[in-house]
């Protein structure tokens, strides 16, 4: 067993000069990023909660985190399996109840991948390592919620194909 740590420095940007003296006082505007890393994310809290809907919220990026280690498991095991993916998005979406005492938790993510592949005979194994790249995804083991999936493969047409 290995055992990796993952550093991250958040700080908050939305002290508008009287701190959180008031709850209606302060912007819920921060950065994240970490070291060596060359840029951050400009982040809040959703709109639903007084903050900034340009920037990232953690429900967003807890959602984006599934969804990339899912991607980069794909990726990786269809490299191994000899399946060539061409293109890769998904639309993911995340549930979250909130109660009575403002409090929340997810309930569920869903994800949509859509993945193009050059090789039609392959479909059937692409959508099979869907089921593997879950168990294996670092972040889905880690929540506490089903983490669902509904992919779709389709095959490149010969001009979209690498040569």
């Amino acid at each position: 067993m290995h055992i990796h740590k993952f550093r991250a420095v958040t700080r908050w940007t939305g002290n508008t000069g009287a701190g959180t003296a008031s709850y209606a006082g302060y912007s819920r505007n921060y950065e994240c990023g970490a070291p060596g890393k060359t840029t951050t994310i400009a982040g809040s809290s959703s709109a639903l909660y007084r903050g900034d809907g340009t920037r990232y919220n953690p429900e967003e990026l807890l959602v984006a985190s599934i969804s990339s280690c899912h991607m980069l498991w794909m990726l990786h095991l269809c490299a191994d399996a000899g399946i060539v993916i061409t293109v890769y998005s998904d639309e993911a979406e995340g549930e979250m109840r909130e109660n009575a005492d403002g409090s929340g938790e997810f309930t569920r993510v869903l994800l949509r991948p859509r993945m193009t592949i050059t090789n039609a005979a392959r479909t059937a194994d692409a959508m099979a390592l869907h089921d593997r790249a879950r168990e294996l995804c670092f972040i889905a083991r880690s929540v506490n919620f089903p983490v669902e999936h509904d992919p779709v493969v389709e095959v490149a047409k010969a001009a979209e194909s690498p040569s």
